[in-house]
């Protein structure tokens, strides 16, 4: 059998007009027996609509933050930066994918994101918004887990983790979501302060968002592979 695609989203350097990318996602995919590629930002609908039908799966990656006008709000003072390139090009991608069927795995920027377009809303700064004495953004080196995440029964997260019901994460986000979004189910909420942290789409192949960042954590905690792995047989 041939090894899957999985298409993944790039961060946009402004500065230097170029993309780049966080090597641990496409490190996570090979490692899970899957081949990774990078996408292209593109407004053209056909062009994408193409290139989605030849890839197998999709990660929508971390980064800045989104614009509240995609969920109908006022941009408030705290909101971080934002990047309308992304937010464009993904919504596009993220309906495609969606129309089709596809597995899509959505992490930090990406799980809020996929949230926003199925209806969602998020806290635009979570400090300020919803105080808490979790430390959602940590100041310790990225790799290292600093909280932990409850994990619901009966749910995929669940079945990927052997039935744990306790998760150790990392975790670097600025925004989070509010109002979970029609027909997304939660998989995992922040054990100290009950903030969202993991969610699927029961009604799917593969919808599933992530807050932490497993593409960190994986090679010194392979627990955090699994999600990687499941997305790749998904996409199979």
């Amino acid at each position: 059998m041939s090894r899957p695609v999985i298409g993944i989203t790039p961060l946009y350097d402004y500065n230097l007009n170029s993309w780049w990318m966080i090597p641990g996602y496409a490190e996570a995919v090979q490692a899970s027996g899957g081949i990774p590629v990078v996408l292209p930002f593109s407004d053209d609908r056909e062009a994408t609509a193409e290139l989605v039908s030849k890839l197998d799966g999709f990660i929508f990656t971390g980064g800045p933050d989104s614009n509240p006008n995609m969920y109908g709000e006022e941009m408030v003072l705290q909101l971080g930066m934002i990047d309308s390139k992304r937010d464009v090009n993904e919504k596009l991608i993220y309906e495609l994918v969606r129309e089709a069927d596809k597995p899509a795995l959505g992490v930090c920027r990406g799980h809020q994101l996929i949230n926003i377009l199925e209806g969602g809303t998020l806290y635009q700064d979570l400090p300020s918004m919803k105080p808490s004495e979790t430390r959602h953004s940590q100041r310790q080196p990225n790799y290292i887990l600093t909280h932990r995440v409850d994990i619901a029964e009966s749910t995929p997260l669940m079945d990927w983790m052997d039935g744990a019901k306790k998760l150790e994460v990392n975790s670097y986000h600025h925004q989070a979501i509010k109002d979970l979004a029609p027909g997304l189910k939660v998989m995992a909420l922040s054990s100290e302060d009950g903030i969202i942290e993991a969610f699927y789409h029961p009604e799917r192949r593969f919808t599933v968002g992530i807050q932490w960042h497993p593409e960190l954590a994986y090679k010194d905690h392979p627990v955090h592979q699994r999600i990687f792995q499941a997305l790749v047989d998904a996409a199979k």
